[in-house]
């Protein structure tokens, strides 16, 4: 098998060897069967956040397909749900709408699995999954022993997790989540879903209504998957938000965005930076290119290579850093490959 084929980017060369894993005994089981032979493991459920290299990955590629929802709610507490790894993130986003389960409904279209978006502390339009998780259950490869971590021990912030800072030691097993009752969605947060939605900033609107303006929002900037829009054949945003500290700020142009963090950091705009450094939607090759729909995604315009989307993704980098000073991260996991 060829990691293309279970990768939203459609890259990635072959696997030596290929693993499904169906239930989280499964999982645990051949993770820990290749630990103990030394084999290297990859992990792919959605293949959503994955830049493979072209020459593949030398050791045991493990298929995510565990299955399960399972919810306690009662009027006081709401819904607690506990949901696999494997789970489409996107589906239970429907499923808690139509269940009138409140808090992830801005979260809607994002693709991947519900067992990875506790490692990049997945958001969007206001929302992010820290806001709603309650614990996440792991397979320990250092302990060698199963674990449970309440959210504070997850170290949520923008991005980021104790997952993403300790990369390749916890094999999410399942995630719980502690979410409100209602049909009308949470505050939003977000100006431009708040507008499309006809209210104010903090105001509410029916979950139904907030998530399908998500989506189409989400549509509009090639960010829901199509396999025939190429604008969507991508890890979606490739570079995080760059967060600075508040005299590097300062140096930013007047009409650069800013948003203040709690911490007093200074949060700006990765598209933002990338388009005023001269990067239109659509600069690339007929191989790669940025997306005509949005100028974060980097996509693979169906006959692209690793090593042509990272040529790309280096250009903008660079041609960010030398307009602003400001080197551009990474948000996908890069698998044999890096920038």
């Amino acid at each position: 098998m060829r990691l293309s084929d279970v990768t939203t980017l459609r890259l990635g060369g072959p696997a030596r060897e290929v693993v499904e894993a169906t239930t989280a005994d499964e999982l645990v089981e051949v993770v820990r069967e290749a630990d103990a032979a030394g084999t290297p493991v990859l992990l792919v459920a959605g293949g959503s956040n994955l830049v493979v290299a072209d020459d593949g990955f030398d050791g045991r590629v493990v298929l995510v397909r565990t299955s399960g929802v399972v919810a306690d709610q009662d009027m006081c507490s709401g819904a607690t749900v506990t949901v696999a790894a494997g789970e489409s993130w996107d589906g239970l986003v429907a499923r808690a709408v139509e269940q009138e389960w409140i808090g992830i409904e801005a979260l809607a279209g994002i693709p991947g699995s519900v067992g990875a978006t506790p490692i990049q502390n997945v958001g969007a339009y206001g929302q992010e999954v820290a806001q709603s998780i309650i614990r996440v259950r792991t397979w320990d490869r250092r302990e060698g022993a199963i674990r449970t971590l309440t959210a504070d021990q997850c170290r949520f912030g923008y991005r980021t997790s104790r997952f993403k800072a300790e990369p390749g030691r916890h094999v999410v097993l399942d995630v719980a989540f502690q979410l409100r009752l209602g049909s009308l969605g949470a505050p939003v947060a977000y100006a431009e879903l708040a507008r499309t939605l006809g209210i104010e900033v903090g105001g509410r609107a029916p979950a139904a209504e907030v998530r399908e303006a998500v989506l189409a929002l989400r549509r509009g900037k090639g960010m829901v998957l199509d396999p025939a829009d190429h604008d969507t054949w991508s890890a979606g945003s490739f570079f995080t938000n760059p967060v600075l500290a508040t005299d590097a700020a300062e140096h930013l142009p007047t009409d650069a965005p800013r948003f203040s963090q709690p911490d007093g950091s200074v949060k700006t705009s990765a598209a933002w930076l990338i388009s005023h450094a001269g990067f239109e939607r659509g600069h690339g090759t007929a191989a790669a290119s940025l997306s005509t729909k949005h100028a974060l995604a980097l996509t693979n315009r169906g006959s692209a290579t690793t090593a042509d989307l990272l040529a790309l993704a280096r250009e903008v980098r660079t041609g960010v850093a030398d307009q602003f000073g400001i080197e551009l991260e990474p948000e996908p996991n890069l698998v044999g490959c890096a920038l």
